[in-house]
């Protein structure tokens, strides 16, 4: 399939979720023109505020391949990732990004994701969330036994 096909196809999968009550975002994952798995959007039907549509079609091509890494693959999404998705992205080693619908078109029409840029940005002590350090001396041990770890699986 051609860049826009799989384009195409994440787009129309945005519109058939909606008429199936879920959100109008859709994914599509690709290796080499050939779509390795799709995702919409069912934050409020699986009651998961993680159910995007790019991180289902990352699980999906992630089970399908037997791999953590789907590096080789490009995701086309119908609408820019916001930063969950962004960050799976990166983490899944995608190649490339392709999406239709900016992060304002979304902002739009109720989907603002601006605060969480914002708050990124801003030091812990300065979120909105309050957050507080706890227990870290007895939380590196993991880290300090993680990197003695002989037989580790980086990613």
């Amino acid at each position: 399939m051609t860049d826009k096909q799989l384009m195409q196809k994440a787009i129309d999968l945005s519109i058939e979720n909606v008429k199936q009550g879920g959100g109008p975002f859709g994914a599509v994952i690709a290796k080499e023109g050939k779509v390795i798995s799709t995702g919409v959007n069912r934050v409020t039907q699986n009651n998961d505020p993680t159910s995007h549509a790019e991180v289902d079609a990352i699980r999906k091509a992630a089970r399908k391949l037997k791999t953590f890494d789907l590096s080789g693959c490009e995701i086309y999404a119908s609408c820019e990732p916001c930063p969950m998705c962004l960050s799976a992205i990166y983490w899944a080693h995608l190649d490339k990004i392709y999406y239709a619908n900016t992060k304002t078109d979304a902002k739009n029409i109720g989907f603002d994701d601006s605060f969480i840029y914002d708050e990124i940005q801003l030091k812990p002590t300065e979120r909105k969330i309050t957050m507080q350090r706890l227990l870290p001396e007895e939380a590196m041990r993991a880290f300090e036994e993680w990197e003695e770890k002989i037989d580790k699986v980086e990613y």
